[in-house]
C-alpha cells in the first residue's frame, strides 16, 4: 500500500461529496475516463498487445490510469481494468474479439458448471490488479483519491452463462427462472468474490469502491430485488469502512435502475450512480440526505458542440441544486469516439458552473 497519509490527499473534494460533506465545487469524473476516446491510450493499448494484456501490465496499466488527469482538471482518477476479472480468474477463459466484446470459453451453463465455481481470493488470484492499485495509489503522490470497482454478481452472473454479451438475456432469465435456486447459488458465490475483491483493492489502496449493476436494469421490478440488490446489499456489509485514517465510501451504479432509488438507498452504500433516464432533482428529492448521487449527463451529449455540453452540464447542476452531496458524472461510460476536446468541455463546464451552488 502506498505510504500516503491521509492529511497528504491534496484533493479530497470527491471523497467530501461521497460523504455528503461541505466542498467548494461540485466533483467530476467520468466512467471509462481512460479509454480509447484518447489516442494516448490507443497507442499504450497497441504498445500492450491486447486489452487483457495492458490490464495484467502494471506499468501500463497504471500509465492509462493516469492518462486523464493529464489531460483534465478531474477529481479521481479509476483503476483501469474489467469488471469480468474475477470469472476469468475462476477459469472461464475470458477473452475478447474486435468488435463483438467479451466472451468466455467456459460459460456456466449446468448445476456441475456452478457447483465447480469457488470464491475468488483476490490476494494471489487477482494479484495483477492488486499491483496495479499499489502502483497508481503511489503514482498519484495524493493528487486526487483512487476509485477502485467491481461487476455486481448479477452483471457478472450474466456474462458468465450467457457465454458474453447479450440482448435478452435468455439463458440467464431462463436458469432464474427455472432454476432459482441454482441462480441464488451461482450469485451467492460472486458476492463473495466481489466482496473479496473489493476489500482487496481497498487494502492496496483504494479510496473508494463502485459496484457496476450494468444489466440490474434488465431484471423485473422483483427480480431486481432478489437477484441482485440483496447481493450488492451483502457486499456493501462485508466492505472494510476505513482506510489511512478516512471512510472508504461506496458507489452503487444500476444502469436502468432508476425506479429503484428509494431501495438503493437503503443498500448502506454511501452514493448511488444514476443513468440519464432519472432526472437528478427528482432523485434528490426521493431519496433525501440518505445517500449522495453521481451523473448523470447522457454520454452522446458529448457528440454536440461544446457550447451544448455546457447548457446541458448547466441543466443537471441546476435539477440537483443547492448543496452537496452531487459528483458529476455521465450516466454512463463515455463512447470511444468522442473528442477529447468536447469530454474537457463537459469537465470544464463543471469547475466553472458549479461553485455557486455550494455557496
Amino acid at each position: 500500500m502506498s505510504d500516503a497519509k491521509p492529511s497528504e490527499l491534496k484533493n479530497d473534494r470527491f471523497l467530501r461529496a461521497l460523504m455528503r460533506q461541505p466542498v467548494d465545487r461540485t466533483p467530476v469524473w467520468m466512467m471509462r475516463q481512460a479509454g480509447r476516446y484518447l489516442p494516448e491510450y490507443r497507442a499504450t493499448r497497441a504498445q500492450a498487445g491486447s486489452f487483457m494484456d495492458l490490464c495484467r501490465n502494471t506499468e501500463l496499466a497504471c500509465e492509462v490510469t493516469l492518462q486523464p488527469l493529464e489531460r483534465y482538471p478531474l477529481d479521481a482518477a479509476i483503476l483501469f481494468s474489467d469488471i469480468l476479472t474475477i470469472p476469468d480468474a475462476m477459469g472461464l477463459g475470458l477473452y475478447f474479439e474486435e468488435g463483438e466484446g467479451p466472451k468466455f470459453h467456459k460459460p456456466v451453463r449446468t448445476e456441475a458448471d456452478i457447483q465447480r465455481l469457488e470464491v475468488v481470493n483476490s490476494e494471489s488470484d487477482l494479484d495483477y490488479v492488486m499491483n496495479a492499485v499499489r502502483t497508481i495509489r503511489g503514482e498519484l503522490h495524493g493528487r486526487v483519491p483512487l476509485i477502485g470497482f467491481s461487476g455486481s454478481p448479477w452483471t457478472l452472473a450474466t456474462y458468465m452463462v450467457e457465454g458474453g454479451s447479450s440482448r435478452d438475456f435468455a439463458r440467464c432469465k431462463e436458469m432464474l427462472y427455472s432454476r432459482p435456486e441454482l441462480m441464488h447459488q451461482l450469485l451467492s458465490v460472486l458476492a463473495d468474490s466481489v466482496t473479496d475483491y473489493l476489500n482487496a483493492q481497498i487494502r492496496a489502496g483504494a479510496q473508494a469502491v463502485q459496484i457496476f449493476d450494468t444489466w440490474g436494469g434488465a431484471l423485473s421490478h422483483g427480480a431486481y430485488r432478489e437477484f441482485s440488490l440483496q447481493y450488492m446489499e451483502r457486499i456493501v456489509a462485508g466492505l472494510i469502512k476505513e482506510a489511512d485514517g478516512r471512510p472508504v465510501p461506496s458507489i452503487l451504479f444500476t444502469k436502468g435502475g432508476g425506479q429503484w432509488l428509494e431501495s438503493m438507498a437503503e443498500s448502506g452504500a454511501s452514493a448511488l450512480g444514476l443513468d440519464w433516464t432519472t432526472d437528478i432533482g427528482a432523485a434528490r428529492a426521493r431519496v433525501g440526505d440518505r445517500v449522495a448521487l453521481q451523473g448523470n449527463l447522457d454520454p452522446a451529449v458529448l457528440y454536440a458542440t461544446p457550447e451544448r455540453i455546457r447548457e446541458e452540464v448547466a441543466a443537471i447542476l441546476a435539477a440537483f441544486g443547492q448543496g452537496t452531496g452531487h459528483i458529476f458524472n455521465l450516466g454512463h461510460g463515455i463512447t470511444p469516439k468522442v473528442d477529447p476536446e468536447h469530454a474537457r468541455a463537459m469537465i470544464e463546464a463543471v469547475v466553472e458552473l458549479s461553485p455557486k451552488y455550494h455557496l
